[in-house]
């Protein structure tokens, strides 16, 4: 399955639980700041979209 930039972080930590460390380390708010889209999350924390989505997809195809 493809994560796209529309699915909720912590949605997409529940289900591919190898991402958290992504958004760890681009500085994504998985906690409380979480409930909110992959795309929106990014903005919100001035991470760059494009990166984060490759390194989501690759963390949980493992």
């Amino acid at each position: 399955m493809q994560i796209t930039k529309d699915i909720v972080v912590n949605d997409c930590i529940k289900l591919y639980p190898k991402t958290i460390g992504v958004f760890t380390r681009f500085k994504i708010d998985s906690c409380c700041g979480g409930a909110v889209p992959i795309e929106d999350a990014a903005k919100r924390d001035g991470a760059p979209l494009e990166e984060l989505m490759k390194a989501v997809n690759e963390a949980a195809s493992k």
